[in-house]
């Protein structure tokens, strides 16, 4: 059973989602809170899986609460409920550790789908709130150049990480970068795991902000 804790300060969006999450198959929900210092509360208490959280909330808001728990708590993992894709607050709570983002008109197959995703280790992004992401790095894409041998990388990549990364930020998975690089999808993984270290990344969310950043994403 995958443990889940609901933050959200409207009481009725609240007890909704504690209501359909308790619905479906492998989900246990231990609990809910209303604010942000009220999860950190529950989490050290329960120690869940998985924080569904809300952004905009008193006491404490969701960017902070996401912060303190990923700091203190790293195997928790955070998902986002945003009303907003467009909310600045999103890629605040990107930086702070979240890695999962929906908008509160996601249905119970999302919710489940992006609960799983978290738990496996990966990001799972709602498409209006990665278009958003995308737009907000456009004068960095824009800017951006192929990344060749004999570049200087940051963090010490390597020219092949750097080409991993490209492709991550083109939105490619392991398989399609196995297929695009002519190497197993194993060598792929191993790439991942040294840029992620070397670049401190968490996810491919981060990753794709980063080669934007960074000038290392390929010209669109």
């Amino acid at each position: 059973m995958t443990r889940v804790v609901v933050v959200d300060d409207q009481a009725v969006v609240r007890e909704g989602l504690v209501l359909l999450l308790g619905l479906l198959p492998g989900i246990e929900v231990v609990g809910s809170a209303g604010d942000g210092e009220a999860a950190l509360r529950l989490v050290e208490s329960e120690r869940p899986d998985v924080v569904l959280m809300d952004l905009r909330m008193p006491h404490m808001d969701g960017v902070e609460a996401t912060g303190r728990i990923r700091s203190a708590y790293p195997d928790v993992q955070v998902v986002v409920l945003t009303t907003y894709s467009d909310d600045e607050s999103v890629f605040a709570a990107l930086r702070a550790g979240a890695r999962g983002f929906l908008t509160k008109d996601a249905d119970a197959d999302d919710i489940a789908r992006a609960i799983a995703t978290v738990v496996r280790g990966d990001a799972q992004l709602d498409p209006s709130v990665q278009r958003r992401l995308l737009e907000t790095m456009a004068p960095a894409r824009a800017r951006a150049v192929p990344v060749a041998r004999g570049t200087d990388l940051p963090d010490g990549l390597t020219a092949r990480e750097g080409e991993v990364l490209a492709l991550i930020a083109d939105g490619l998975s392991n398989a399609e970068i196995a297929g695009h690089l002519h190497v197993t999808e194993a060598t792929v993984k191993t790439h991942i795991n040294n840029l992620f270290a070397k670049a401190r990344l968490r996810d491919r969310a981060q990753a794709v902000m980063y080669a934007y950043r960074h000038g290392l994403a390929r010209p669109s």
